[in-house]
């Protein structure tokens, strides 16, 4: 009985949680993690067929890399 109850309440929670999220903004933060690779974020448009806006991370200045303070 305890078991039910406490099932109905996560589903009730989750659904309150993600109530004003649409199925666009759920679809975008499933690929954020693959956003800063961009050859897996390739690997995994292709698999899934949804584009992902990848963004390259930064590469370090000449001169900026390993300082010693």
């Amino acid at each position: 009985m305890w078991s039910l109850f406490i099932l109905m309440c996560l589903y009730g929670a989750v659904e309150y949680c993600l109530r004003g999220e649409s199925e666009k903004s759920l679809d975008d933060a499933s690929m954020l993690p693959f956003a800063d690779d961009p050859e897996v974020a390739r690997r995994v448009e292709l698999a899934t067929g949804k584009p992902i806006n990848a963004v390259a991370a930064e590469q370090a200045k000449r001169g900026w890399g390993n300082l010693d303070v």
